[in-house]
């Protein structure tokens, strides 16, 4: 199984992807609003920019690019300081919030 997991360190927040518990390296900072990078537990730019390279890592970049700002409020704002998210909770929403918005 595909996750993400991030926490903070005294050099900044970093998010790793795991699967099947491995370490594969950290997920790329797709710069949008941030230049400083990801953050999270809030609503800023940092968190925009995870929110993107969660749901561009995940599933595509054009779904990143309609959903990121609600993914960010829906998931990544309310973040503690460690925290894991799975692929398979992002798909989830991602099918739900689609089909939400069709009917």
């Amino acid at each position: 199984m595909k996750a993400y997991h991030g926490f903070r360190t005294t050099q900044g927040p970093i998010v790793h992807i795991v699967v099947d518990g491995h370490i594969l390296g950290d997920l790329p900072h797709l710069v949008r609003h941030s230049p400083t990078g990801f953050e999270w537990g809030y609503g800023g730019s940092g968190p925009a920019d995870l929110a993107y390279a969660l749901l561009a890592d995940a599933v595509d970049t054009a779904t990143a690019d309609q959903l990121y700002q609600d993914f960010k409020w829906a998931f990544v704002a309310h973040f503690a300081d460690t925290w894991t998210l799975s692929t398979h909770a992002i798909h989830t929403w991602v099918a739900t919030v689609s089909h939400a918005s069709r009917s």
